[in-house]
């Protein structure tokens, strides 16, 4: 049956509770299934080993309602359950127009965060729809499914409540585009990686305290990304070239990040990474962990030691988006379908060209410029933030590790 055909056929809806085990779903509708009923809907939850099972079916005819409550109760008392048979006409109330999927990352999700959301969400006329866990650890990762107000508005009233909440949360709109293949993009140092590169090759070079006098005068706006770049840089002028690969095997990967890598590529998305770190070391991240795209500056290398200049297009603020927008071309992938990940001012305008642009473990300003911000040490959070479950993720290496033993 059309909804407008439901809209008044009378309803019953059947909802039982206790303690799980196999065979409930089964026995129940074999129950209901003696009385010719129609189902309309189903939905099912279990927490802790206990069950909600709820069953909206069409009305039995010739007067066998209060039968079928009697056999339905009877059934569920044999198998030391509960059941609430409700009497009503339609199927459930049309959703609101609007359509959200806002995640929350706790760390840990409090009883207060979660009620704070709820009357952020009411505030804007949304309506929460459905609660869905997406992940229990390392953080604790649910899905609002919203209805009822528009993305932009709920975004913008949770961003603001986000950081007093003590929480993450990422307000996306809902429909079939987000089960299309996707784009990502992060950023490198302090991103992927654990490391700011050019002072592990200051380090080498001796030259640590003089690149962050220079970094802390770029960060005081004294000098623009460019001019720091080439600064910082010069500082390298006659190290031996033979320290790049001193520098390749001390970079450190973000927790997480091999993770998010894997389970983004068994998906089918693309993933790339930019930099205004140096080519010597995002190629080197390319192959180990088989990135579809990696741009970067080049250090210039002559008779064997640095020049102390870069080489090629820089990779600056607007260069990191220019770049979004060619990898998101050459993949074939609506730009309304990347997302971009980054930590720092250099970052904002490839977070903003993105669909979805993710602030890890970001300054304030950047915090407050993304779409959303992650807090967590753990770069893998960002596939709860695209609907996959740490469950999905588990099964996936589960199953990979069963084929290789085969």
């Amino acid at each position: 049956m059309s909804a407008s055909q439901t809209s008044d056929v009378p309803t019953l809806l059947v909802k039982i509770f206790g303690r799980d085990r196999p065979g409930l779903t089964a026995g129940l509708f074999d129950t209901l299934a003696a009385y010719s009923v129609d189902v309309v809907d189903i939905e099912q939850v279990v927490t802790r080993g206990r069950i909600t099972l709820c069953a909206l079916v069409t009305e039995p005819s010739h007067g066998l309602a209060g039968d079928l409550r009697v056999t339905v109760h009877g059934w569920a008392q044999s198998m030391k359950m509960q059941a609430e048979i409700i009497s009503g006409h339609g199927d459930n109330r049309p959703r609101g127009v609007g359509r959200s999927l806002v995640t929350v990352l706790g760390h840990p999700l409090t009883a207060e965060s979660t009620a704070g959301i709820a009357a952020r969400i009411t505030a804007v006329g949304g309506n929460i729809d459905r609660i869905f866990r997406l992940a229990k650890y390392p953080v604790t990762a649910v899905e609002f499914a919203v209805s009822g107000t528009s993305t932009e508005a709920l975004r913008t009233e949770l961003a603001t409540a986000s950081a007093s909440l003590g929480v993450d949360i990422a307000v996306v709109s809902a429909g079939l585009h987000r089960r299309a293949q996707r784009l990502v993009v992060m950023d490198v140092d302090s991103t992927l990686i654990q490391d700011e590169v050019i002072e592990l090759f200051a380090a080498h070079a001796g030259c640590e305290e003089q690149v962050a006098e220079v970094t802390a005068a770029a960060m005081r706006g004294e000098l623009d990304f460019e001019q720091s770049l080439h600064a910082r840089v010069a500082l390298l002028a006659g190290l031996d070239a033979s320290v790049v690969e001193k520098v390749r095997s001390e970079v450190r990967l973000t927790p997480g990040a091999r993770t998010l890598i894997r389970t983004l590529k068994r998906l089918g998305y693309q993933v790339g990474v930019v930099s205004g770190g140096f080519t010597q070391v995002t190629d080197d991240l390319k192959e180990r962990l088989g990135l579809d795209f990696a741009q970067a500056n080049t250090l210039e290398i002559a008779d064997g030691k640095l020049t102390g200049r870069v080489t090629g297009e820089i990779v600056d603020r607007a260069g990191k988006a220019r770049l979004l927008r060619r990898f998101a071309a050459e993949a074939g992938v609506p730009l309304s379908q990347t997302v971009a990940i980054g930590d720092g001012a250099n970052d904002l305008d490839m977070l903003n060209a993105a669909g979805l642009g993710v602030a890890f473990n970001a300054k304030p300003v950047v915090r407050e410029a993304a779409h959303t911000a992650v807090n967590v040490p753990f770069l893998d959070t960002v596939l709860y933030l695209l609907g996959v479950t740490r469950d999905e993720v588990e099964a996936a290496d589960t199953h990979d590790e069963d084929s290789v033993q085969v």
